[in-house]
């Protein structure tokens, strides 16, 4: 299975690349993770963030494969635990060649993607910059490997 993040922003520092790499290293041949990266819409005094979301939404559209399982990240989403999150990646590698995970940019994503999605995925109530949620995705879904590989990383 191949899950791919696509992530708005471009050219992260280097601490997000780093972090994300440690990841994406750890996970098996079996459960690649890949990083797309889709530029953020030029920002603008007085631009409305649904223009924003809009604008980015085409991009992200057109980085979106037939067959693929697709997560939304947003604050609407379910909140799950690590363990849960586990059983639903079993669930991926049985039945999907790709999950692709859509990291929406400073102002979330359109609800257009939304609505699209199979399933929408809240990380928390809390807010985080969308560079920050590539390292912190990563690692749950390496966590959740390890989990249904019986590796002692979870505690």
């Amino acid at each position: 299975m191949k899950i791919e993040l696509l992530g708005a922003g471009v050219g992260a520092p280097e601490w997000v690349s780093s972090g994300f790499g440690v990841y994406q290293k750890r996970l098996p041949p079996e459960c690649r993770l890949l990083l797309t990266e889709c530029a953020t819409a030029k920002r603008i005094k007085g631009g409305r963030a649904e223009d924003y979301r809009r604008a980015e939404a085409e991009q992200f559209t057109r980085q979106i494969k037939d067959g693929a399982y697709l997560i939304a990240l947003d604050k609407s989403g379910t909140q799950v635990e690590t363990e849960a999150l586990s059983k639903r990646m079993e669930q991926w590698m049985l039945e999907y060649p790709q999950v692709q995970i859509l990291i929406g940019g400073p102002d979330g994503l359109a609800q257009s993607l939304l609505d699209r999605a199979d399933w929408t995925l809240s990380l928390s109530r809390l807010t985080f910059p969308h560079f920050m949620v590539r390292i912190l995705i990563a690692e749950q879904l390496y966590r959740a490997w390890t989990l249904l590989k019986n590796h002692p990383y979870h505690k």
